[in-house]
């Protein structure tokens, strides 16, 4: 494999090109981790507006019709669909983990099967979520259980 790097000037758009014979899972994976690394939510903080990077968020969760960002101690309102969300940060460490709740793996501390055929996912905050039945299967599919 090559790997070029090249300084652009200033005012250009950062651009990543890749050439391949076949766009396996692994690849797939290293590029949306440099999407989910460089994405950014914007977010209302009182009066002053402020850009999140999506690798802080903890989860996001939908509730009477607005969605809230959760980072380590911190929750905002922000202005997406929870499919949207899901959409644009596809085969990255986000994974839906129920009809109103999108958790980011890469902050989750421990599983645990609950009663029902659920799991509880314990984030490294030490909040407990719910991951739903529908969901497990794709969640053990996911941690190559």
């Amino acid at each position: 494999m090559k790997i070029t790097i090249q300084d652009i000037a200033p005012g250009e758009e950062e651009e990543i090109i890749v050439r391949c014979r076949n766009l396996d899972e692994a690849l797939l994976r290293v590029i949306h981790e440099i999407k989910t690394r460089r994405g950014k939510f914007t977010v209302s903080d009182k009066d002053k507006i402020r850009q999140v990077d999506a690798g802080d968020v903890y989860y996001f969760e939908a509730v009477d019709n607005k969605v809230f960002l959760y980072l380590e101690q911190d929750v905002f309102e922000v202005r997406y669909k929870l499919y949207e969300i899901e959409a644009e940060y596809e085969n990255t460490d986000f994974f839906r983990a129920s009809k109103s709740v999108i958790i980011n793996l890469a902050k989750v501390r421990q599983f645990a099967p609950e009663f029902g055929g659920r799991f509880e996912a314990q984030m490294m905050n030490g909040e407990k979520l719910i991951i739903s039945r529908q969901y497990v299967p794709a969640l053990k599919k996911r941690l190559g259980m």
